[in-house]
């Protein structure tokens, strides 16, 4: 028998909430369909209202908006997650893009090298290792 009491009153719960929810909806409806003159007339009776209507309508209303999802903030420094991936990828893509061509780059830059621009090269990359983290390179 209990169970049949549970299932007749959520039966009934939920028929409540159903008719809640038209209520709503044919308030929706109705206040939409209003002309100004409605609109105006609505207005005058809420003055109306009694006192404790009075001490709702006194406290500001404010609607709680919804906050958009956050964005994961990516971690940076050492262990930026998302700055390595995407050179490893992008590294990927020139690799197949050119990969005839590199054999070609090395021995340009060997020639390079040896050029008369040697020394500039050279003075750079002394320069750009200065820069880096790790030392002893």
């Amino acid at each position: 028998m209990a169970k049949a009491k549970k299932s007749k009153a959520k039966k009934s719960k939920a028929k409540k909430s159903k008719a809640k929810k038209t209520k709503a909806r044919s308030r929706r409806a109705a206040s939409a369909s209003r002309g100004p003159a409605r609109k105006a007339k609505a207005k005058k009776s809420k003055a109306r209202k009694p006192k404790r209507a009075a001490a709702k309508a006194s406290k500001p209303k404010t609607k709680a908006k919804k906050a958009a999802p956050k964005k994961k903030q990516p971690m940076a420094g050492e262990g930026d997650y998302q700055a390595s991936r995407s050179f490893l990828k992008d590294q990927g893509d020139f690799v197949k893009r050119h990969s005839s061509e590199i054999p070609g780059m090395g021995k340009a830059a060997e020639a390079a090298l040896e050029g008369p621009q040697g020394d500039q090269l050279r003075a750079a990359e002394d320069e750009a290792r200065g820069h880096s983290k790790a030392a002893g390179e």
